[in-house]
């Protein structure tokens, strides 16, 4: 199985694609990177160099793969940050082709906007495009807390209320959406939680909260691809939801423990890679709807 996955990348670090498709290609699967900006480094930083690339040199590139017959071979299109809707158009239209080549091939969107401390990270018209446009025609959406308020337009200060908005997510069209960074000031203070919601029901993960600063980049980015890449590899079928998340989860929290013993800012992706297959502890996934 192969994953077009179109994302930003950093060459120092681990966000974007330089996160998402290591762990991908960790777990056995085959990578197709496709770049939405280049920079030197994310912008947690003071400072960074680099561009983004625009729409029609993307869409030049998912071309050269459908002409080369690469397409065939596409499970899943996963999207991460999009520095304007007309890449998000771009996307959209890479889903169409992988459809056409593959019609077993699926449509994943990290709908990247922002986070809690740093707000938004992209145009208005960014957001909008997620809402309106990606989130209707994905399988599998996967906001944090902060973005799952954006999308959906209403506060979320609770788990209950968490697990509203995500079923208003689902009402939009994704068959799965994965939330992930829930905390809140009424529960476990040493806790983060993932919570992952079907029609079927809904299920979340917790592991220890452990406090960085600055806090990690990185790691939406990882553990969304490793939802994708469990949810592909699981041989229950009827389980993958809960058991992809409770492997991500676990995986996801493994690297941010290196990365903590380390005391690095850069998320221990190489380092600490035998984490991705084979975390130290693997956390349940407790059935909440």
């Amino acid at each position: 199985m192969s994953i077009l996955s179109i994302q930003s990348h950093v060459a120092y670090g681990h966000v974007g694609n330089a996160a998402a498709a290591f762990a991908l290609q960790r777990l056995g699967l085959e990578v197709w990177p496709v770049m939405t900006v280049q920079l030197s480094n994310h912008t947690g930083y003071p400072s960074w160099r680099g561009h983004g690339f625009e729409a029609e040199h993307i869409a030049e590139v998912v071309r050269g793969l459908e002409e080369v017959g690469a397409l065939g071979a596409c499970r899943a299109v996963l999207s991460g940050y999009l520095r304007s809707a007309a890449v998000g158009e771009v996307v959209l239209g890479a889903v169409d082709r992988a459809r056409r080549c593959n019609p077993e091939a699926f449509f994943v969107c990290d709908p990247v906007i922002g986070d809690h401390g740093r707000g938004l990270y992209v145009p208005e018209e960014v957001s909008a495009f997620f809402r309106d446009r990606a989130v209707p025609r994905a399988r599998i959406v996967t906001p944090n807390l902060f973005e799952l308020a954006e999308l959906t337009g209403r506060p979320i200060e609770s788990e209950e209320a968490a697990l509203a908005a995500a079923q208003d997510l689902r009402s939009l069209g994704p068959e799965v959406v994965l939330v992930t960074s829930m905390r809140f000031p009424r529960s476990e203070p040493e806790s983060v939680a993932l919570l992952v919601v079907t029609e079927a029901g809904a299920w979340r993960v917790a592991t220890p909260w452990l406090d960085m600063d600055p806090p990690v980049n990185g790691a939406g980015d990882t553990v969304a691809a490793l939802f994708l890449g469990h949810y592909l590899l699981a041989d229950d079928r009827s389980n993958r939801v809960a058991e992809a998340a409770a492997k991500a989860a676990s995986a996801t929290f493994a690297l941010i423990e290196a990365t903590h013993a380390a005391g690095s800012r850069e998320l221990q992706l190489i380092a600490a890679q035998e984490k991705l297959v084979q975390p130290d502890r693997l956390f349940a996934a407790e059935r909440v709807g």
